[in-house]
């Protein structure tokens, strides 16, 4: 899989695009056709439909019908663009304070994190150990701490947690979009797949030397209809992860 970075460009530049600075002054010649806001939508269409593989600036600067050398003149390369796309997915995820402690709260954005990745899966392709410094990243984060602002955590075990349901709501997303990626890709439903693998599995496995994994999985087989349920899987991981909070902050 395709792995990108933000913060791979530019630091100043990055931070004068995300922000919208314009630090070297009034640009000489004919007024600009787009907005810089409208190129990263043009390349979040692209990631989107064939995923971040696909992403280039050529490719973006025939989406909007412009040369790739004019595309320069709003972006200076691929690390500020995908900085500039991640920041503006962000904003998708809503920032209201919901109603109830911290718990609904926690999970409330767990939920719609969960529901970011599937609508936009290349993200589960950008690695963020230096996030993009954009309004939206920073908005995002302090409404996340808010979350768990006041309950008794210090300032350095709420980043913590913070990050800890981010990085279970990343893999949990990435199982789920694994799983419709591969019927896409080879045809077959989880169903299809075992009926076809189910017989030769059974001519070469011998229950009795793992007895354990074939109860097992003969029980979560039946359960599911397919090797896992990334929904329920989701569910419970979430539900075990918040009892963990609760009981730190007991």
């Amino acid at each position: 899989m395709t792995t990108d970075f933000t913060g791979g460009g530019d630091p100043r530049r990055s931070i004068e695009l995300l922000w919208g600075l314009r630090s070297e002054g009034p640009r000489p010649g004919p007024k600009p056709r787009f907005t810089v806001a409208e190129v990263a939508l043009a390349a979040i269409a692209i990631a989107d439909a064939d995923g971040l593989g696909a992403l280039s600036m050529r490719k973006v600067a025939e989406k909007l019908g412009v040369s790739a050398m004019s595309l320069y003149t709003y972006v200076p390369g691929k690390g500020e663009l995908i900085d500039l796309m991640f920041d503006t997915v962000l904003a998708e995820v809503s920032r209201e304070d919901v109603e109830g402690g911290w718990r609904v709260r926690l999970e409330r954005i767990a939920r719609d994190n969960f529901a970011l990745y599937l609508r936009h899966p290349w993200l589960l392709q950008v690695a963020t150990s230096r996030p993009p410094l954009g309004p939206n990243v920073v908005a995002k984060y302090d409404h996340d701490l808010r979350a768990i602002d006041g309950v008794g955590l210090g300032d350095i075990e709420m980043d913590l947690v913070v990050q800890m349901v981010g990085d279970f709501v990343h893999g949990a997303a990435r199982t789920a979009v694994a799983a419709t990626l591969v019927e896409q890709r080879t045809g077959l439903t989880d169903e299809q797949w075992w009926e076809q693998a189910a017989p030769v599995l059974a001519e070469v496995l011998d229950p009795a030397a793992t007895p354990t994994a074939s109860r097992v999985g003969s029980a979560a087989g039946a359960e599911y209809n397919a090797a896992s349920d990334p929904a329920r899987a989701f569910e419970f991981g979430l539900a075990r992860l918040l009892d963990g909070v609760a009981a730190l902050i007991e």
